[in-house]
């Protein structure tokens, strides 16, 4: 069965409380979603919400005409007259999915008016919108009660409309009040009846059932799919891109041409844009999902791949790793130690063993970039630890000035100092340092995250753990410190990204 994946981010994702996109965030988007994810839709953004808006709707509608993609761009509207219609095709767009009551209880709360009266209604607008040449998509708002409060006026609104030139009729689990049980029912109602209608299916995760639910719609032939990009949406959000990418090919053996392998660098581009962090356990592209902590697990992977499924982390663009800690056995060491190059003796790799467990007992977060430091402490081999070590700093910050840092950086027994102006006191030290390291023809890592917690409860006095995320020459590492001052813990977990990307460079020398 061939089916359409419809992703409305760029609008019922911005619906997100605080996420508001920028127009070129939303072409950046759009482009990526279309070009690269292949999705087969995109929904950008409401009728007469702003001027923003309507720039963002112009953008994305000016590039998809030069790119072919003029009829997968679509725009909400509503049951007022010529007003959306006129919004939207203003704007250039070719599409218009309109807003309508798919309950008896939404129509007569908030519209006050007959069946007969509100079906007139979308009639005149699928009239009007055919006579300014675009296609029109009907939005059932609130159908999953409908069918269980009022399923006559359901089937009354499809059957009166069903030959008034409407497209696709998009079934909507506005309140995310349905299970999969429920979902195949009323899926399978709409498709009996209407088996010519192109129907689609919107969830939400209100219980955290869209995604079984979009299963389910599916299982009941519906033709189209309502994702996000890492679930965005109103209250729970809606169903995932990626969650509906891992059932679609896996669970139901169904084909599609959207690129798995571009699913993380989306959701990361999003998780930027939007400011809403993808949870490290979200399946199939959360930091965490594709890490073995266990060193059962890692053991088993290592003899006969006992632990892997189908989700491949190749198949997301992502690596599988093996995290270090107090539940790592000697595979999870062996595993890290062979990607950096290294070998062990067991009786070494016994001992590393002990350390990286009485570190995790500690709740110290271990590397990878770690283990040749650990390795060098068990084996009290004298070779000194800190190749780089930040000597002294002093950073001020004076209402109405910019942060000024001074700085001194020990770097293989030698002194540096400079100093340099930055729009925060950790900028102002990371441009003095940039600066020492550019005199001395030496690269730093670009940041590429940086995290900083506070534990639950926390008061002014509390410890500030700070996570920062490095890529030096392809290779990205973290690395973390804690301090009562923020911007002493910054400093510290950058002192250790200077000796990571020292051990680095001796790699590299060695290599070549």
């Amino acid at each position: 069965m061939r089916f359409e994946i419809m992703d409305t981010t760029l609008r019922d994702g911005e619906q997100t409380s605080g996420v508001s996109f920028s127009p070129a965030e939303k072409l950046h988007i759009a482009r990526v979603l279309l070009e690269e994810i292949k999705v087969d839709r995109i929904e950008v953004g409401s009728a007469k919400v702003s001027e923003g808006e309507f720039d963002s709707v112009c953008r994305i509608v000016r590039w998809a005409e030069e790119a072919g993609f003029a009829e997968k761009v679509e725009v909400l509207g509503f049951v007022d007259k010529t007003e959306s219609i006129d919004w939207i095709s203003s704007a250039g767009a070719k599409v218009i999915n309109v807003l309508s009551k798919g309950s008896l209880k939404h129509l007569s709360g908030q519209l006050r008016k007959s069946p007969e009266q509100h079906f007139d209604d979308i009639a005149r607008i699928a009239a009007n919108a055919a006579d300014k040449g675009m296609h029109v998509n009907l939005y059932l708002e609130d159908w999953s009660n409908g069918m269980k409060d009022s399923r006559d006026y359901v089937i009354d609104m499809i059957g009166s409309l069903a030959n008034s030139g409407i497209k696709r009729f998009m079934l909507a689990d506005t309140l995310g009040i349905l299970n999969h049980e429920q979902t195949f029912m009323y899926c399978s109602e709409m498709v009996k009846y209407f088996p010519e209608v192109h129907f689609d299916f919107h969830a939400h995760n209100d219980y955290d059932l869209a995604t079984s639910n979009v299963f389910a719609a599916l299982k009941a032939g519906v033709r189209g799919i309502h994702t996000t990009v890492n679930g965005l949406g109103e209250r729970a959000g809606n169903v995932s891109l990626s969650s509906v990418a891992g059932i679609i090919r896996d669970h139901l053996h169904l084909e599609h041409p959207f690129a798995e392998e571009k699913l993380t660098s989306v959701s990361r581009l999003v998780e930027s844009y939007s400011g809403i962090r993808i949870p490290s356990n979200k399946p199939l592209i959360g930091e965490n999902v594709f890490t073995q902590t266990c060193g059962v697990h890692a053991d088993g992977d290592s003899k006969a791949s006992l632990y892997f499924n189908n989700l491949m982390p190749e198949r997301f663009g992502r690596s599988r790793t093996y995290a270090l800690g107090k539940t790592s056995g000697k595979a999870n060491i062996r595993k890290n130690i062979e990607e950096l190059g290294l070998s062990l003796d067991e009786e070494t790799m016994t001992k590393v063993l002990g350390r990286v467990t009485e570190l995790g007992d500690k709740k110290e977060l271990i590397t990878k970039e770690d283990l040749p430091y650990i390795i060098s402490d068990v084996l009290g081999n004298g070779i000194k630890e800190h190749k780089v070590r930040v000597v002294t700093y002093s950073l001020s910050l004076t209402s109405g000035l910019r942060p000024v840092a001074n700085i001194a950086v020990e770097i293989q027994d030698q002194i540096f100092e400079d100093s340099a102006i930055g729009d925060g006191q950790y900028d102002a030290f990371m441009k003095a340092l940039g600066k020492i390291y550019k005199s001395l023809d030496m690269k730093l890592p670009e940041l590429v995250d940086y995290v900083v917690t506070i534990p639950p409860g926390g008061k002014t006095d509390a410890l500030v753990d700070t996570l920062i995320t490095w890529n030096y020459e392809g290779r990205e590492f973290k690395t973390r410190a804690l301090e009562a001052d923020q911007t002493e813990s910054a400093i510290k977990a950058t002192t250790k990204m200077l000796n990571i990307v020292e051990q680095f460079s001796k790699q590299y020398n060695n290599e070549i």
